[in-house]
């Protein structure tokens, strides 16, 4: 893939803590995916996401999981504060100022759709590779292919 080609994720978040909703309300609809505990998909945020990148805004861990709204990648990896505050559920202790091991990115909400949910989404055979359908995937952030992207944003959701 070219390096200047768009990129495209699937980010989950729980509505609890941060829902499209609180996205589009937060200053320039912009919100810090703070939390993110897994190095694969830090090394994501780290190595492989562009500011510009397109986010599909993923309601997990809530009754209806699925796709909330359309956002995109709009800051460059810095330290998540949350690893050195010890009243977070997301702090480590062995994480130092100095030498951090959590990044974040900053994510612009662009506008929320209709709920995509994981039984619409596994109706459709094309989708089957998407990441966020496969058994035993737990990431929080994965990539998603420029196919399935234009499919969900085009076909299903309607429009960019």
């Amino acid at each position: 893939m070219n390096s200047d080609a768009p990129r495209y994720w699937l980010m989950k978040s729980e509505p609890d803590e941060c829902s499209i909703d609180d996205a589009l309300a937060a200053p320039g609809r912009t919100v810090p995916w703070t939390g993110v505990r897994n190095y694969q998909a830090r090394n994501f945020m780290r190595d492989a996401m562009q500011v510009g990148d397109g986010v599909l805004f993923y309601h997990s861990s809530c009754p209806e999981p699925g796709i909330a709204g359309i956002a995109r990648v709009a800051s460059g990896p810095y330290p998540d504060p949350t690893q050195f505050d010890p009243s977070s559920p997301y702090h480590d202790p062995a994480s130092k100022p100095e030498a951090p091991r959590w990044l974040l990115r900053d994510v612009q909400a662009l506008r929320k759709t209709r709920l995509l949910g994981l039984a619409e989404l596994r109706a459709h055979p094309e989708l089957a590779q998407l990441q966020v359908l496969r058994r035993g995937n737990r990431l929080s952030i994965t990539p998603v292919e420029p196919a399935h992207w234009r499919l969900i944003t085009e076909d299903l959701l309607g429009g960019r």
